[in-house]
Formats: C-alpha cells, structure tokens, sequence
C-alpha cells in the first residue's frame, strides 16, 4: 500500500469551499482505500488530507481522472500554499478499505 498525509493551506475563509470541492472530487477514484479531508483544529485555514491507495501507482493514475482534474482547476485559486508532506507505508487499521494487494 501506499500512503499521504499532506497540509493544504487555504486562502483566508476559504478552508470549508475548499474541503468540499476536495471531497466531491474523490469518488470512484480506482484503488483508492482511503482519503480523508479533516479541518486541522490549530489553524482556521487549513485542511489535512489523508489518502491511502493500493499502489502509488495508482495515486498517479487518480491525477488524471476528469473528476480529479476538475477538483484541481476549482481548487486552486483557494490554495494559499502547502504546508508538510509524508508518504507513509499503511499496514492496516479500522476503516480501511481491504485491499488485495501485498505490502
């Protein structure tokens, strides 16, 4: 498997429009097990964004999908910047959608 937990900075008042337009543009997106948009609780704008995915090559693919591509073009001019950026290498957990792949 193959996991981000990125910071999305959004512009002043910006952080709900924001986490909406990311969570529309998440549906059907293959080999997807996971993605998760949460208000970070310190900081009035800004979102984390927690994404779990069978392959990285699969989050690659995901990029250029037309509902991706469209989360991207009316996201932008909301985004004030980005802030920390981890891949990780997900085991399992509660919530996470079975993948058949290996780790």
């Amino acid at each position: 498997m193959y996991g981000l937990i990125g910071k999305i900075n959004a512009t002043t008042g910006n952080r709900d429009s924001l986490a909406a337009i990311l969570i529309k543009g998440v549906s059907g997106m293959p080999g997807c097990l996971s993605y998760v948009v949460a208000n970070d609780p310190t900081s009035p704008n800004s979102l984390w964004i927690t994404e779990v995915w069978e392959s990285q090559d699969a989050h690659r693919a995901s990029l250029s999908l037309p509902s991706v591509q469209q989360a991207i073009t009316e996201g932008r001019p909301m985004i004030a910047g980005f802030g920390e950026r981890h891949e990780t290498v997900p085991l399992g957990g509660h919530g996470l959608v079975a993948s058949t792949s290996k780790v």
